[in-house]
């Protein structure tokens, strides 16, 4: 009790602590929820054979793309030799790491059986796009862990108690610009693998279109992750004087994003319009329908492409409002929520609509999902966790440093990407 009072107490007092607490009740709850789907099976789940990917894969394919940020920065600033970009390489990297440990959590759920996560690895199937995504998202993600570990070497607590270690770790910096070339292939491969793997399923008129698919989710993954990164620095700022920024390289970042993003509201336009079908095809034709005016209408139109694409793109690009660090702010969550519904939406429209189960039949039937309160549960610990990880980042381990802080240079006539960086 005297621990308690001395130590908890008046940590709980602080508003990081009570955030982090709070955060903790959804982990808890998640993890038995978690739990009751280890010991009874999915059938608790409103998962079926059916509709076999919902909101599980759904979390999983969002925190992939999303955690695109660390090979995109990484990429950028060792290999491109962006000086200015290491700093924010450090956060995404980082952000990155627990991205795919969350994509990780889910895939344990989703698959069943989770004492069999091994079998990819030993088990080669080389004709298989989702085993190469497999083995490159275990690859990357131990890739990340190597990254991460001189962040933890730094972290107060190591440095004192255990210098050594800290010192071991610490040391793994150098390794940085290798594992950012190895990072770059093993994320090239499995980003767009991810789009291959819906792309190469013939049974589903409307995915199937290997190379669009591919394309699209490694270019949302990049500009979502980027926009991720730039998004969570600002607002890391705005809370707590730990979290030091280079306003002025944000600021670029931003003006950057809002090309990405137009340039993948294109690539995205000129998909859905290549799939159109001139004619009635079976299949495609009902879920065409069912993503732009039926169930899934609001989420594509409305948060996808105004929300997620268009309105960012106008608000990062127009020097009007592009000075405005709030509206900045806005545009790159948007963004970030884009890519999560763009996810969201390729992933279920292939489900609603599946063929009669007689043989040779060609009658489309429209199926229905709605995620069961597990599946809820289970979803929104794995995302609680992220938050408390990043804060965690964030208040002990420093990954929110980009040294003297810079203000953003005054918006004139000249794009901010243009102007020269201080550092």
């Amino acid at each position: 009790m005297t621990l308690i009072r001395r130590y908890v107490l008046p940590a709980m007092k602080q508003p990081v602590f009570q955030w982090m607490a709070f955060l903790g009740v959804f982990i808890v709850v998640g993890v038995v929820a978690a739990l009751m789907v280890f010991i009874k099976g999915l059938y608790i789940t409103n998962l079926s054979d059916l509709v076999p990917w919902g909101l599980w894969i759904s979390i999983d394919l969002s925190a992939i793309a999303l955690a695109a940020c660390a090979f995109s920065v990484s990429a950028l600033a060792y290999l491109a030799r962006r000086e200015s970009l290491k700093p924010v390489a450090k956060t995404a990297v980082f952000v990155g790491f627990v991205g795919y440990s969350m994509a990780m959590m889910m895939l344990l759920l989703d698959i069943g059986r989770p004492d069999r996560f091994w079998h990819g690895f030993v088990f080669w199937n080389i004709h298989s796009a989702l085993w190469e995504v497999t083995i490159c998202v275990g690859l990357y993600f131990t890739v990340l862990m190597m990254e991460v570990l001189p962040i933890i070497g730094h972290w107060d607590v190591v440095e004192q108690r255990f210098p050594k270690i800290s010192h071991s770790l610490g040391s793994l910096h150098k390794l940085t610009p290798v594992l950012a070339v190895i990072g770059l292939g093993l994320s090239t491969l499995h980003q767009s693998s991810l789009g291959l793997t819906y792309g190469k399923l013939v049974a589903k008129p409307i995915w199937y279109r290997p190379w669009p698919m591919a394309i699209n989710f490694y270019i949302s993954a990049i500009v979502g992750g980027i926009a991720l990164v730039t998004f969570i620095s600002l607002f890391a700022a705005r809370l707590t004087p730990r979290a030091r920024i280079d306003k002025a390289v944000l600021a670029r970042m931003a003006y950057g994003v809002g090309w990405g993003v137009l340039f993948l509201f294109a690539v995205r336009w000129w998909d859905l319009m290549s799939s159109m079908p001139a004619g009635y095809v079976p299949g495609k034709t009902e879920a065409l329908y069912i993503l732009t005016r039926g169930r899934l209408a609001f989420s594509f139109w409305g948060l996808e492409i105004v929300l997620g694409m268009i309105l960012p793109a106008i608000l990062l690009l127009v020097p009007r409002f592009r000075g405005n660090e709030r509206v900045r702010m806005v545009a790159l969550a948007l963004i970030a929520m884009g890519v999560i519904a763009y996810r969201w939406n390729t992933n279920l429209v292939g489900q609603l609509v599946v063929f009669g189960t007689v043989a040779g039949s060609d009658i489309p039937v429209f199926t229905h999902y709605m995620p069961s309160l597990v599946e809820i549960l289970t979803g929104v610990g794995v995302i609680a966790y992220g938050l408390l990880a990043i804060t965690f980042g964030v208040r002990f381990l420093n990954v929110i440093d980009h040294g003297e802080v810079v203000e953003a240079p005054a918006e004139t006539s000249v794009p901010a990407a243009m102007v020269p960086s201080s550092r």
